[in-house]
């Protein structure tokens, strides 16, 4: 689901009109490359509070190099019947937010077990993190209920795993000429400058790790999730109407009662790198080596964070 539409400026608004006009776009001349989707392996894991969620979902799993101490949660967004954002690649070929969150946060777990990080995954297949029930679902869709709960059962999951901090990976979703990279952050938790820091390490690592292929996606910011509303979709219903009131992003913010009652207990942030409804963009979110770049990008923000300050010499 989107934080925010922006129009595409310049270049890209060219190329977009070519698109339309021509049906062929010229791929940057670092970029040229195949594009194809990627299958991901994931090792075997410990199930955390098995029977709460949904099969392979708040699945915990160890570093494959000494232990640093530090457990990190990646919710992968949406997944199952909810597909999140759609759109296609430049070839037509469908892309959904689902999948390729997956397929980035799988990535980038891989590169921060290998540094000596746990991690914890909130689903590892297309699946829901909440298990379906008649009561949140309408046939093959979920209802107002089950889009909560499938959000509160994220952060549910980060604090029972005990996570020392939280990444929402999502993609943005809008107008065929809306592009860029955005990350949200919540303000109104106790360790809002820790949400700032992650949040803003992220963002300039994610956007620096895909434009050095000469992709130029453009920085949408980092921004306060007080700006972009809640996931919850709206129907009218006394659900959508206190999250229409909550004004926050469900996976960031603080508790509300009547509403929300367990928000995570970490510090975290949620990444949109791309817009899969951009057929540039959603091209490389859909290849081997956007996916890279991404993983890339997070994951170095992660060891930012974690890096211990240098000590000064007395002398």
């Amino acid at each position: 689901m989107s934080l925010k539409r922006k129009a595409r400026l310049g270049i890209l608004a060219t190329v977009l009109a070519l698109i339309a006009g021509v049906l062929f776009v010229l791929w940057p001349a670092s970029s040229k490359h195949t594009v194809t989707s990627t299958t991901q392996t994931i090792p075997s894991a410990v199930a955390i509070e098995p029977g709460t969620f949904a099969p392979g979902a708040c699945m915990k799993y160890q570093p494959t190099a000494a232990s640093n101490g530090h457990l990190v949660f990646l919710d992968a967004g949406h997944g199952g019947i909810d597909p999140g954002g759609v759109g296609s690649t430049q070839s037509g070929a469908i892309v959904k937010e689902s999948t390729t969150a997956l397929a980035v946060a799988v990535q980038t777990s891989d590169l921060l077990r290998s540094e000596g990080y746990t991690v914890v995954l909130s689903r590892t297949t297309d699946s829901t993190v909440v298990p379906l029930t008649p009561s949140n679902t309408n046939g093959s869709v979920f209802n107002i209920q089950g889009a909560h709960d499938d959000v509160a059962a994220r952060d549910a999951c980060a604090n029972a795993a005990g996570a020392a901090l939280l990444i929402g990976i999502y993609f943005d979703a809008g107008v065929p000429t809306a592009a860029g990279s955005l990350a949200a952050y919540d303000t109104a938790r106790p360790f809002a400058a820790e949400n700032l820091k992650i949040a803003t390490l992220v963002q300039t690592d994610v956007l620096a790790s895909m434009n050095k292929h000469g992709w130029e996606i453009p920085d949408d910011g980092v921004q306060s999730d007080e700006h972009l509303g809640s996931y919850v979709p709206q129907a009218g219903n006394s659900i959508a109407a206190l999250a229409a009131n909550y004004n926050h992003i469900m996976l960031l913010g603080p508790a509300e009662a009547g509403y929300f009652e367990n928000p995570s207990q970490m510090p975290g942030m949620i990444i949109e790198p791309l817009y899969v409804t951009d057929p540039f963009e959603g091209t490389i979110a859909a290849s081997a080596l956007g996916q890279k770049a991404m993983a890339d990008g997070i994951a170095k923000a992660v060891f930012q964070y974690f890096a211990k300050p240098k000590k000064v010499s007395a002398g």
